[in-house]
């Protein structure tokens, strides 16, 4: 069963004083099985936004224990900063990332704000997936005149706190906080070459979906227009799912339009940047750069590489890190600091820790393999082979894409490259799942047989390990012949300059074939279902006769365009 994990955000009301910064996330730090990701203060704002992930219960006793802290050490009476504000603790969303639902997460959000109201005394409103009322729901609404209106809007029957006081007198020093569960939502700020608040006011009202209010003849000074009820008319900006405002950031000395976006699925990062660049245009600004607060999943930057890739008639079939500097450079991301990927992307940042085969250097990964140990072995050395035969052929694609006179046909080799590297990153996952499969054999024989309970369940879990042994290579056969119809592709119709790079693809391909074809055989001869192993044999026979049939094909292809 997938494990349950969660992210957590909350932003706290102080990015200057580092000592008390550390203090709060100390609090996050010590709690086992969570994870802390990012620390990201601003001093102009005076606001700290902090990014931990790790299963619900252990990250709603982290947050419950920083916002604890937070109150004990922010002082809300005496707090300043340009960002919108109402507690010490701000807001804390909760994120679901893998193996929960909203629903579920909701549930959290609530026993957090429970705790949080009863414990400490701290007004608590719920907002978005877990509001209570409606107009809970938005966030502006409930900061609605931030902390200094705080004191009056606990007086309003319509404002009681979801949990915790509701008098200012108790809540003076931590002001209020809102906690919630929401979607992944990406806190995004664009800079713009000038000073002006005001202009860049003007463009984040341009595309902001909330707008700007509609005024006669369209002119800051123009009458307000209202509908036949009295209420004023908003005029909605390009843009949906985008939160924003224009701010001047004075340790930076630009103006920037500083976003939440609140549906990447549907409003993008890249759709975002764009559009401001329009915008900025069209008002005689030029956007500079951009800057990231928080995390951004790997998904969103792909998306981003690829698309800013498509528009210079550029292959997309290249590896993600290729991928990933296109989208930083282009969204200008590393303009007011380095952008690091594994601090930045949550899934490299989750992952750091990992130590797994694909991460060994060559020459590490060979030595692993020549060493006593008996995993990695002929299966992952498979996998990897395939990998390397299907790298070439993604290679042919991305050169061909590149060739001068075919840029008619960049996007049909761009299509088959971005095929070629789903491949790749099929099969070098297989690299480890092999050995893991090994791994959970010895596992498996390692069990207790102390009494028939016991030997039964070793016996089933050896079964269980050793069809999982026999599937991974299959897998590896399957993936590795899917790749050979690419190269043999990239033979007939690529780059002719590169076709005994296809040739040599198709070497490695159909060894990868035959490599997982003799894992499957070794490892049936401990299957004792008969009927299952003359499955799983057929089954490979057919995929290596496939291969070596697919191979011959190519080296003829290869071998006549290459004639002396």
């Amino acid at each position: 069963m997938e494990k349950k994990i969660i992210e957590c955000v909350p932003n706290f009301s102080n990015g200057r004083d580092q000592s008390v910064i550390d203090d709060i996330t100390n609090q996050i730090k010590k709690i086992e099985g969570v994870k802390l990701l990012s620390v990201e203060p601003g001093e102009a704002t005076n606001r700290t936004v902090v990014t931990f992930v790790g299963e619900p219960e252990k990250v709603i006793e982290a947050a419950f224990q920083a916002i604890k802290k937070a109150s004990e050490l922010i002082d809300m009476s005496k707090q300043t900063g340009e960002h919108p504000r109402m507690g010490a603790t701000d807001v804390c969303p909760l994120i679901p990332i893998s193996g929960i639902t909203m629903r579920e997460t909701v549930v959290y959000a609530n026993k957090l704000g429970k705790r949080v109201g009863e414990e400490l005394n701290i007004p608590v409103y719920l907002y978005e997936d877990a509001a209570t009322k409606p107009e809970r729901k938005n966030l502006a609404n409930i900061r609605s005149g931030e902390y200094e209106a705080l004191e009056e809007k606990l007086k309003q029957k319509e404002w009681k706190p979801d949990f915790g006081s509701n008098s200012f007198k108790i809540a003076q020093k931590t002001g209020a906080t809102a906690i919630g569960a929401r979607d992944f939502l990406i806190a995004y700020n664009i800079n713009l070459n000038t000073t002006s608040t005001r202009r860049a006011n003007a463009v984040a009202f341009d595309i902001r979906e909330k707008g700007r209010i509609s005024r006669e003849g369209g002119t800051l000074t123009g009458k307000i227009i209202k509908d036949k009820k009295g209420n004023t008319i908003w005029k909605p900006g390009s843009l949906k799912h985008v939160k924003a405002i224009g701010w001047f950031i004075e340790e930076y000395g630009v103006a920037q339009i500083s976003m939440n976006l609140t549906n990447i699925k549907e409003t993008p990062i890249h759709i975002v940047f764009d559009e401001v660049c329009k915008k900025a245009q069209e008002r005689g600004l030029r956007v500079t750069g951009s800057e990231l607060v928080g995390l951004i999943p790997l998904q969103s930057m792909l998306d981003a590489g690829k698309y800013f890739l498509k528009k210079q008639n550029r292959s997309v079939g290249i590896e993600n890190s290729e991928i990933i500097k296109i989208a930083i450079k282009t969204m200008g991301l590393d303009e007011l600091e380095d952008f690091n990927p594994n601090e930045k992307i949550i899934e490299y940042n989750i992952n750091n820790d990992n130590a797994d085969l694909c991460k060994l250097s060559l020459v590490d990964f060979a030595q692993k393999t020549a060493s006593e140990a008996p995993a990695p072995g002929g299966g992952s050395v498979s996998a990897y082979l395939g990998s390397l035969g299907i790298s070439l052929g993604t290679m042919v694609a991305n050169l061909s894409s590149h060739k001068r006179g075919w840029d008619d046909r960049w996007e049909e080799f761009s299509n088959i490259a971005e095929k070629g590297q789903k491949h790749i990153k099929k099969l070098l996952d297989l690299v480890d799942k092999d050995t893991e499969s090994f791994n959970q054999i010895m596992h498996a024989f390692r069990l207790p047989e102390g009494d028939p309970k016991e030997k039964k369940i070793k016996e089933d879990a050896i079964l269980k390990a050793t069809i999982h042994a026999i599937e991974i290579p299959l897998e590896i056969m399957k993936t590795s012949l899917e790749s050979m119809d690419i190269i043999k592709e990239m033979a007939k119709n690529g780059n002719p300059n590169s076709v005994s790079d296809a040739g040599v693809g198709a070497l490695c391909a159909r060894s990868a074939v035959i490599g997982g074809y003799l894992n499957v055989k070794i490892n049936c001869k401990d299957l004792t279902d008969k009927k299952l192993v003359n499955k799983f044999l057929n089954k490979a026979e057919e995929i290596k006769e496939s291969a070596i049939k697919l191979e011959k094909d190519i080296l003829k292809i290869t071998l006549e365009k290459i004639q002396l």
